[in-house]
């Protein structure tokens, strides 16, 4: 078995419906009468019953039954019985805190490589990276560690913009990621923009849709990936 992962920018492309645009990218992974299992740990204004129910609509049209993980009394369980995982976009680090609360991190890890089908969007993307440093989110709570899914060998930064609305005097984001790169030489960051996803299948690693991405790596800064390039020279 090897790893079929899809990490998906956002959730919508501009004023589209919610998950519309992703579900052909999301059907590949799947087959028909598959149960999957959603994640909505990373939702935090909204419960996960209606977290689930929102998700269950907008795919709707994919062949597999969806429930979550906050309905079964044993999270490990329902994560063994899976035949893939979604993982929802919400707060990266409240998202990264349940999973370690549950000790569920080094289970998902392992069955995503071990061939298990998993996707994620926005902060479910952001875990699929070796750590959370380059988030987005606001820290609202403090996991016991940064350290991720390592799906990816590499940094993730969803919902990627360098737009500065003028008379803001904040940095921009690719200010932002300097200050990791700065401190951190030799990890990459890519930055997918909304519309765009990573879909790993084993050794090959391909950007998927039709916005570019950007790099960062040390001193090389918002290099811009053509769409659809292949990066498998990343997973190296």
């Amino acid at each position: 078995m090897t790893i079929n992962a899809l990490m998906l920018s956002a959730s919508r492309v501009g004023d589209s419906d919610y998950l519309t645009h992703t579900v052909d990218l999301i059907r590949p992974l799947t087959h028909p009468g598959q149960q999957w299992l959603f994640i909505p740990y990373a939702g935090v204004s909204v419960s996960y019953d209606e977290y689930l129910s929102k998700v269950q609509t907008a795919l709707a049209p994919l062949p597999i039954n969806i429930s979550s993980i906050h309905q079964f009394a044993d999270p490990k369980q329902a994560i063994q019985d899976a035949a893939g995982i979604l993982v929802g976009g919400g707060n990266t680090f409240q998202l990264l805190n349940e999973l370690y609360r549950y000790d569920l991190v080094h289970l998902i890890r392992e069955k995503v490589q071990n061939g298990m089908p998993y996707v994620g969007w926005s902060a479910g993307s952001n875990i699929t990276g070796t750590s959370i440093r380059t988030t987005n989110d606001m820290p609202i709570v403090e996991p016991p560690s940064f350290t991720a899914l390592s799906i990816l060998p590499f940094q993730l930064n969803p919902h990627y913009t360098n737009y500065q609305m003028p008379g803001h005097n904040g940095e921009t984001r690719a200010q932002r990621l300097l200050e990791f790169t700065i401190v951190d030489p030799l990890t990459p960051v890519i930055g997918i923009q909304e519309g765009s996803a990573l879909w790993r299948q084993g050794d090959k690693l391909t950007l998927i849709g039709d916005q570019t991405a950007y790099l960062f790596h040390g001193k090389q800064q918002e290099v811009e990936i053509a769409a659809n390039s292949d990066l498998s020279e990343y997973l190296k």
